[in-house]
Formats: C-alpha cells, sequence, structure tokens
C-alpha cells in the first residue's frame, strides 16, 4: 500500500491492512518519513509492516522558505518570485519522495500494489508496470472537485481519466461517488467501503470533562476531524454565541486551528468553545465517548462535500452519541435510516443552532436517538463490510492467474 502521509492517525489504510493481513496477505504500507517523528521501519501489534521513505532534504529547506514567508507581511513578499520559488521547491521535492517510493516498491517485490487518493496514483501505475504487478487504486475522495485541489483540478482529472480505467480494482468511500467515477472515466462502479470504524464498545467516560476542567452539567457538542476549510467550522464556533447551554469542543487540528480559536477569542467564548488537540486513534473512542451530541456542519462548497458521509458521522453512531449534520445524500440516508439524530440544510447557522438547543435541552429526545445510534452501530461497522475487500482482491487475483495460464 502506498499513502502520501506518515502513517500515523490514517483510520481508513490502517484498518484495509489489518483486513488484508487477517485475510492471509502479507501487508507493507509504504509511507513518508519525517525524522524525529516517525520510524523509518516498523512492524505494527497486528503485523502490518511499515515501510518509510525519506523526503528530499529540500522539503527542509521548502518549509523553512515557507514558514519564514508566512511571517512576513504580505504586502513586502515578492509574490511571483516567492511563490515560483516555492513551487520549484515544492515540484523537485515530491518527484524525489515519489522515486524514493518506488524504488522501495519494486525492491520489495508485490503481488499487488494499493495506491490511496490520487496523489499516490501515478508512482502506483509506473511501480505496477515495471514489476508486472496488479494495480488497486482506493480514491478516497473525488479530487477533481475538492477543497484545496482547485489549481490542481485539471491535471487530476487528467491522470485519473488515463489510469483509473487500467487498475485492476477500484475502490472509493460512498455510492454516490462510486456513480460519479463510472459516469467520469467510463470504468465499472468502484466497490464501496464506507469510512466506518470498527465496532467497539465504549462505555460513557469523562475524558473531556476530567481533561477541560468541564465545571457545569451542560451537554458538550463535539467536532472531531481535521480542522479545514469548508466544514462549516467557523459557523459552528459563532454558533456557541445563540446556545449558551453547552460547551462546544473541537478534537483535531488542521489549518483553521489558529482562525478558529481568534474566532473564540474575539467572541469572549473562552469558557464554552475549546479544542483539543489530534489523539491517537486508540485513545479516541474515549473522547467521543464523552460527549453528548456529535455535529458534522460540512458546506455545499465541492462535490466532494456533498457526496461525503465521513468517518466522524460512524465514530459518532459507534460512540451512541446522537448526531446532528448537514442534510446532504449520503448523511441523509444514514440519519434518517437509523434515526440517529437531526439534519440541518447546508450553510444555515440559525437551523444549526436551532437543532443544537433543541437537543440540549431535551434530554429525553437525546437519549431517544442515543439508543438508536447503539442499534445501528451494529450494522454501521468496519466489519460488516470488510469482506467486501477480500473478495475483491481474490478476484482480481483469480482473473490474473486465469490470463496467465
Amino acid at each position: 500500500m502506498i499513502v502520501w502521509n506518515e502513517f500515523l492517525n490514517d483510520a481508513r489504510v490502517l484498518k484495509e491492512a489489518q483486513t488484508l493481513h487477517n485475510a492471509g496477505y502479507q501487508v507493507r504500507v509504504f509511507a513518508l518519513h519525517t525524522p524525529g517523528v516517525t520510524k523509518e521501519i516498523e512492524t505494527l501489534e497486528n503485523g502490518i509492516e511499515v515501510q518509510r521513505i525519506a523526503r528530499s532534504p529540500l522539503w527542509r529547506w521548502r518549509k523553512k522558505t515557507t514558514s519564514a514567508t508566512n511571517k512576513v507581511p504580505i504586502s513586502q513578499v515578492p509574490q511571483h518570485k516567492s511563490s515560483s520559488r516555492i513551487l520549484i521547491l515544492r515540484a523537485i521535492a515530491r518527484l524525489w519522495t515519489h522515486l524514493g517510493l518506488m524504488l522501495a516498491i519494486l525492491r520489495y517485490r508485490p503481488t499487488v500494489i494499493h495506491s490511496h487518493d490520487v496523489n499516490t496514483l501515478p508512482t502506483g501505475f509506473l511501480a505496477s508496470k515495471l514489476s508486472r504487478s496488479l494495480l488497486v487504486y482506493d480514491a478516497h475522495e473525488i479530487s477533481t472537485s475538492r477543497e484545496g485541489y482547485r489549481n490542481l483540478r485539471n491535471l487530476v482529472g487528467i491522470i485519473e481519466k488515463a489510469l483509473m480505467p487500467r487498475a485492476h480494482g477500484t475502490i472509493t468511500t460512498t455510492t454516490a461517488r462510486a456513480k460519479f467515477f463510472a459516469r467520469a472515466y467510463g470504468i465499472n462502479r468502484p466497490v464501496v467501503l464506507q469510512n466506518r470504524p470498527r465496532l467497539t464498545i465504549t462505555k460513557r467516560t469523562n475524558k473531556i470533562r476530567d481533561e477541560l476542567s468541564l465545571v457545569n452539567d451542560w451537554p458538550i457538542v463535539l467536532y472531531q476531524g481535521g480542522l479545514q476549510q469548508g466544514r462549516g467550522l467557523e459557523k459552528l464556533v459563532r454558533t456557541a454565541i445563540q446556545v449558551s447551554n453547552c460547551y462546544f469542543v473541537f478534537i483535531g487540528g488542521g489549518r483553521l486551528t489558529a482562525q478558529l480559536k481568534d474566532l473564540r477569542d474575539t467572541h469572549e467564548l473562552h469558557e464554552r468553545v475549546h479544542f483539543i488537540p489530534t489523539v491517537a486513534l486508540s485513545d479516541l473512542p474515549a473522547y467521543t465517548a464523552s460527549a453528548d451530541i456529535g455535529v458534522q456542519p460540512i458546506e455545499n462548497t465541492c462535490l466532494n462535500h456533498y457526496t461525503t458521509d465521513s468517518n466522524k458521522l460512524f465514530e459518532y453512531i459507534i460512540a451512541g452519541l446522537p448526531v446532528i449534520a448537514t442534510d446532504f445524500p449520503e448523511i441523509r440516508k444514514i440519519v434518517r435510516d437509523g434515526q440517529v439524530g437531526l439534519l440541518v440544510p447546508p450553510g444555515s447557522e440559525d437551523e444549526l443552532a436551532k437543532a443544537i438547543s433543541l437537543l440540549a435541552e431535551n434530554t429525553d429526545l437525546r437519549q431517544h436517538y442515543s439508543r438508536k445510534a447503539i442499534d445501528s452501530a451494529s450494522a454501521l461497522n468496519w466489519e460488516t463490510q470488510e469482506s467486501l475487500l477480500s473478495n475483491m482482491y481474490s478476484r482480481i487475483l483469480k482473473e490474473h492467474s486465469c490470463k496467465a495460464s
């Protein structure tokens, strides 16, 4: 498997690797190495091998250059020179790292190369051709319409259109996304593996209250996940102005962290709006189970958002939390079918505030949705769908064997 991250908190990739390992495959994940942060070689407790490839020396220089540039007032930065230099450094560093990944994979001599997301697809494809391996492409997102990918949209479309039909197996995260890829690239509909967590029974805890020293018995409204644009997080902070009888807790990190904290400070919400940095995957269920309401206020900024369901929605349900989520098609199916919470229109701060107030004030309703969430968890977990992955592997290996013979 190839990932373009350090493979420290990638829940989806870890679950897929575990499923294949348990099905009898030897699995090695090739990831990125950051000295002082990650190990270059390790074997996880579940038998998954991890090999991390050091980035180009230019990567550190580029990081320092970018950091220094960000500290200078924008009016004092020669934009065209700064931007061009950073783009060139980024391209060289990425090519170096991709080359390192490909050489490491070729030395490993895999039977199947499993590329996670479009930023590993060209490397996976070239490595599969050179090693005569099978290629699986796992599209976690619709990257041609995704936050932060606007300038790369055309390039991503070219890569996926050229390479996705040449993969031996394809996977994505929701039915809506599977339909999109099938129509866009003329392929069979990819296997759908939703971002469900493993079924864990976690008793109610006081993890958040104890860690943040929360003294009032107000309900805890939880958002967990990346703090990124387009997820309705600024709106959620402002909602705390209207809803005064709740704590709002954000667990995670990202580009919006400082901006969200500034927004909290501006509105003097220190007592009720709190931030907890990203926690280890193994610790997250205890945090989730210590909240009272789980929220997903994602916005309709791109097709990728509109077709999502996301890790957090399933994590809330597994933990038995009533949910409040944006009324998008994939999210709607989960919330309405399981009767696990409330849906709100995208972008409506007032409707979000009303929904939070309703659940905060109505303990019986919260308990009703909580019971429904616990009931739904028996179906909405990783274990109920992991056979789809092992079956796909069996199929493509069998087809390859038949062709070879």
